[in-house]
């Protein structure tokens, strides 16, 4: 059971073209790679730091007893694992059934809601890169789908940063 104490994680597959799908980023205070530890099983994806980080490790048997002690632990861990399930649900859903420009706002969104932010403007902390790795798009379709919302007035852009 990992989970991150400072920095960023991001979980990826890479394609045979090189190409990298990533399936999340993980922040301060987040765990990662609950299936496998619970399947038994090998991991999927790889992990890797975007920036100097730390991270936590759980043996399972030591996460197991914690999960059986503390009944509370364990249905926050729930949540998180079910919140995780609906955003892949969604992600295959737009990845699959709409274009470039919709499935960046359905990111965008997420992470909104994801991050409880309550103000007007919503500053996204993506690049451009990771926008596009994480809805299958190439970085140039991005970059032409942000001027496209920039210019329909769905995102505003100061510079290189975007808002929604």
């Amino acid at each position: 059971f990992f989970v991150v104490y400072s920095g960023e994680i991001k979980m990826y597959n890479t394609g045979d073209d090189g190409k990298e799908f990533i399936q999340a980023i993980f922040t301060e205070g987040e765990s990662f790679g609950e299936p496998p530890l619970f399947l038994d099983t090998d991991y999927p994806a790889s992990a890797k730091a975007l920036v100097d980080s730390e991270v936590l490790m759980l043996e399972k048997t030591k996460m197991t007893s914690l999960l059986k002690d503390h009944f509370e632990v364990h249905l926050q861990l729930t949540e998180i694992l079910c919140k995780r399930l609906y955003f892949k649900s969604m992600m295959a859903r737009e990845i699959t059934m709409h274009d470039a420009a919709h499935r960046i706002l359905a990111v965008i969104d997420f992470l909104k809601e994801r991050d409880e932010f309550t103000e007007k403007i919503y500053p996204v902390s993506l690049t451009r890169q990771q926008l596009a790795d994480l809805t299958g798009l190439r970085v140039e379709t991005v970059i032409r789908s942000i001027t496209h919302l920039v210019k329909k007035g769905e995102l505003l852009q100061k510079g290189r940063k975007i808002y929604r």
